[in-house]
C-alpha cells in the first residue's frame, strides 16, 4: 500500500490531467495547457462573444497528436439552437488541418438536440457510440454541448416544483457526462448563456461564485444562466466577455492625401474580447484577450 496522500505530496507530485489544446499557445497558457479531460468545463458568454467559434476550433484541435497538444481524437458535437455552422467549420479546417491524408470535418460527429428528454434518451446511445469508437483511428474523446441553457429555457416555469425538477435534471445530466468523461478519458465542453444581473449584490443571489463575483459584458453586469444548482454541476467555468472600445486614430489621407489639408483624427470602434477563469480546481484567477479572425480564435499579447 502506498504512502497516504497529504497536501505536501500533492505539492511535490501534482496530479496530472491530460488536456486538449485550444489551438492557440496564448489561450492554452491561460488555461494551463487547454481544456482538461475527465471533467466538465463550462464556457459562459452572451450571444456573439465567440462560444461557438471556440467550440468549433476545439473539435479540430482535438484531432492533433499529443505531441502538438491534441488528443488524436474525434469529437461529438451536440447543438441545441441554430443550424450547425458547417460552413464556418470548413473554413476553420483549412487552418487546423492535422494531416493531408484525411478531411478533419469527417471526424466531427454532429447531432441536433431539441429537448432535455431527447438528450437523456440519446445518452446511452452516445456511450455505446464512444465505446465502439475506441478501436478506431481517432476515437471519440471530446463532447461539446452548445448550449445547455437552450434545453431548459422554455420547458420549465418558475415554480417550486419545476425548479426542483430542473435541478434534479441538472445533476442527472452532469452525472452521466462526468461518468463518461472519467470512464473514457473525455474532455467535455458545455456552453451556457447569460442573463442580466439586476440586483446590486455581488454574484448570484448575493453569493460569490468563483474568482469573479460579478461578470461584465457589453458594459453591463451579467451572470450565467441556470443558477447555483447548475454551477455545482460543472468542474470549471470560463467566461468570455465582449466590450466595445472607441479608439482615436490619425488619418493621414485627408482631402486627397498629397497636397491636401494634412492629417485629421477620427474615431473608430473596436471590439475587445477576453477570456476569464471564473473557477477551476487547477487554475488561478487568470485572463487573456483574444480575437476572432477568418483563420480562428487567437490570443492577443498585451
Amino acid at each position: 500500500m502506498g504512502a497516504p496522500m497529504t497536501p505536501q505530496n500533492l505539492l511535490d507530485n501534482p496530479l496530472t490531467t491530460e488536456k486538449c489544446t485550444v489551438g492557440c499557445p496564448i489561450i492554452d497558457r491561460c488555461l494551463g495547457g487547454g481544456i482538461p479531460c475527465n471533467s466538465i468545463t463550462e464556457l459562459v458568454a452572451e450571444s456573439g462573444s465567440g462560444k461557438t467559434q471556440f467550440c468549433l476550433q476545439l473539435t479540430l484541435s482535438a484531432q492533433l497528436p499529443s505531441s502538438h497538444g491534441g488528443l488524436s481524437a474525434s469529437s461529438l458535437y451536440l447543438h441545441t439552437e441554430f443550424p450547425f455552422p458547417m460552413r464556418r467549420l470548413h473554413q476553420l479546417s483549412h487552418t487546423f488541418r492535422p494531416s493531408n491524408d484525411h478531411n478533419p470535418c469527417d471526424y466531427i460527429f454532429v447531432q441536433s438536440v431539441h429537448s432535455v428528454d431527447q438528450l437523456l434518451d440519446i445518452m446511452p446511445k452516445i456511450e455505446s457510440f464512444i465505446k465502439n469508437s475506441s478501436n478506431s483511428r481517432l476515437p471519440i474523446r471530446l463532447i461539446v454541448i452548445d448550449s445547455i441553457a437552450a434545453l431548459f429555457r422554455s420547458d420549465f416555469d418558475n415554480t417550486m416544483d419545476d425548479l426542483k425538477k430542473r435541478s434534479f435534471l441538472f445533476f442527472k445530466i452532469s452525472g452521466m457526462l462526468k461518468a463518461m468523461a472519467v470512464g473514457f478519458g473525455l474532455a467535455v465542453l458545455v456552453t451556457n448563456q447569460v442573463v442580466d444581473l439586476m440586483e446590486p449584490n455581488e454574484g448570484v443571489n448575493g453569493l460569490r461564485v468563483g474568482n469573479l463575483g460579478c461578470l461584465y459584458s457589453s458594459g453591463r453586469p451579467i451572470c450565467p444562466a441556470l443558477g447555483i444548482a447548475w454551477a455545482n454541476c460543472v468542474n470549471s467555468r470560463l467566461f468570455l466577455s465582449r466590450n466595445e472600445d472607441f479608439v482615436v486614430r490619425e488619418n493621414q489621407m485627408v482631402n486627397g492625401g498629397v497636397g491636401g489639408s494634412g492629417s485629421e483624427d477620427f474615431v473608430c470602434r473596436r471590439t475587445r474580447r477576453s477570456l476569464h477563469v471564473v473557477f477551476a480546481p487547477h487554475l488561478a484567477d487568470t485572463s487573456c484577450e483574444f480575437e476572432i479572425t477568418r483563420e480562428g480564435v487567437f490570443g492577443v499579447e498585451r
